[in-house]
């Protein structure tokens, strides 16, 4: 009887707070599932892009005449014509002006390994959100600066800025994309690189000709600004079949030295034979489109003497750059997305690609060579989709991160940072810029076989391997619900241990 008693007055008696806590969230659980979330793939997708646009056009503005400007010249009768931008405000010579650019690269490559290795165990979301928001605010003091060392300092913050979202944007795209249209995807994100170079050209030179060169960088402080706030409200999305995945990455021992698992995870990403040629062949072709991005208008200028440069040159680019990407993106869907069909159209394009651009400088009518290069260049950006679809398909996508990163930081490093001073030390050398094109031209020969070595090597897609120590948990719900509602739907991390 007292058995008895005992256990009526157990069931009686109220839930603890803690009981309370977990029947709320089991109930709440369905309901969050009901709840349409504002993020989908289409709308992230058209966030990154814009987000690319602006980085880009902020390195097109710093390059503009309206607000890098010119130093103050003065003739032998003693006429002087004060300098414009910054260059003519802060009187830098033009080692101090391409130190500017050096700053920025600098931080770009130092900062990039560090947010992918933290992707691992902090919110990619969040650390996006920090990147823009250190990206804004030395965007404002470029404004704001007031000499050379300042605005050096505060280029390098904006490279450290960028560094956050180039390495983990890609990854979410393509985790989000439609299986059949991956690559596009890809691509129609890194269209947004020749477009926004472009639009920042126009913009440095609008706002440089009409107020001061500082207003250019406040402006792009304040686009950026709603987008850094944005990357702390992110939440993940369901899939494109409609499963809702709450993802949880814990190291199977949480007292593991970050640096020794950075280098634990470069070992393994270098030990890939499918990443190293993919990045050696994306090396030897940026090496050539970097120094034509430098060189090519002064070039054009002296072997074809044409009086608008660099208008044809950058149309000729914008047009190609968004035709060109987009097209390589789609034809890899359409071949199917495997990284041996990239591999092959990397080599086809840029073989076929190379062979019009060495044509286009061979030719000496200007109308020839313009057609030829057209044609040459929409070929030679095809790479753009189909080239980071390796990158992000050969790793395991705990390691796609440090992946893009690694990309990025061997692609400036070794390709488009070298080559232009490499060009100039030639074209010093032999004084012939037909000449030089040429040389320069050729080397997507190298690339296009380096691409055409990895057609024969044994390749594994990665894309659905799960992360090691990943715990994943599954519910069948509508393709608009969001993955994770932090206080609705709960994974325990404690099941990861033993």
């Amino acid at each position: 009887m007292a058995q008895k008693e005992a256990k009526a007055s157990e069931e009686a008696k109220p839930p603890s707070p803690a009981e309370t806590s977990m029947i709320i969230a089991s109930t709440a659980a369905p309901a969050a599932l009901a709840a349409p979330s504002w993020f989908t793939p289409k709308r992230l997708l058209v966030i990154f892009c814009l987000i690319n646009l602006l980085n880009y056009v902020d390195r097109g503005t710093i390059a503009s005449n309206g607000v890098n400007g010119s130093r103050q010249t003065c003739t032998e009768s003693g006429v002087c014509t004060p300098g414009t931008g910054i260059q003519g405000e802060f009187n830098l010579n033009n080692f101090q002006d391409g130190v500017l650019s050096s700053a920025f690269m600098a931080g770009l490559l130092i900062a990039s390994p560090i947010f992918a290795s933290l992707a691992k165990s902090v919110n990619p979301f969040g650390l996006i959100g920090v990147g823009l928001s250190v990206w804004t605010f030395a965007t404002l003091g470029c404004g704001c600066s007031f000499g050379f060392w300042s605005i050096a300092v505060f280029r390098m913050l904006v490279g450290v800025g960028e560094a956050s979202f180039i390495s983990l944007a890609a990854p979410f795209i393509d985790d989000n994309a439609p299986a059949a249209q991956k690559t596009a995807w890809l691509s129609i994100f890194y269209m947004c690189i020749s477009s926004g170079y472009a639009l920042g050209y126009v913009y440095g030179g609008v706002v440089g000709s009409h107020t001061k060169w500082r207003y250019a960088f406040v402006g792009e402080a304040i686009l950026m600004l709603p987008f850094a706030i944005l990357g702390f409200v992110m939440k993940p999305f369901t899939d494109s079949r409609g499963n809702c995945y709450s993802t949880i990455q814990k190291p199977s021992n949480s007292k593991v030295n970050p640096i020794s698992r950075f280098m634990k995870d470069m070992k393994v990403l270098l030990g890939d034979k499918v990443f190293v040629v993919n990045v050696l062949g994306y090396i030897a072709y940026n090496f050539v489109i970097g120094a034509y991005s430098y060189w090519g208008p002064k070039a054009g200028y002296n072997i074809y003497h044409m009086s608008n440069a660099d208008m044809i040159f950058g149309g000729v680019t914008i047009a190609c750059g968004i035709l060109g990407t987009l097209g390589g993106g789609f034809l890899l869907d359409y071949m199917t997305g495997t990284i041996s069909n990239a591999f092959k159209l990397l080599s086809s394009v840029t073989l076929i690609g190379g062979a019009f651009c060495l044509g286009a400088f061979w030719m000496k009518n200007l109308y020839a060579f313009l057609a030829l290069f057209a044609i040459g260049q929409l070929l030679v950006f095809a790479t753009q989709g189909p080239v980071n679809y390796v990158c992000l398909h050969c790793v395991k996508p705990s390691m796609r991160p440090l992946s893009m990163a690694i990309s990025t930081v061997a692609i400036h490093l070794f390709g488009d940072v070298p080559s232009a001073p490499l060009v100039g030390v030639l074209q010093d050398a032999i004084n012939n810029w037909r000449a030089t094109a040429l040389i320069l031209t050729s080397i997507f020969y190298p690339a296009a076989l380096i691409w055409f070595i990895g057609i024969f090597l044994h390749s594994v897609d990665r894309f659905k391997e799960e992360s090691e120590h990943q715990i994943t948990t599954k519910t069948e719900t509508s393709n608009t619900t969001p993955m994770d509602e932090g206080k609705k739907i709960e994974t325990i991390e404690s099941v990861a241990e033993p």
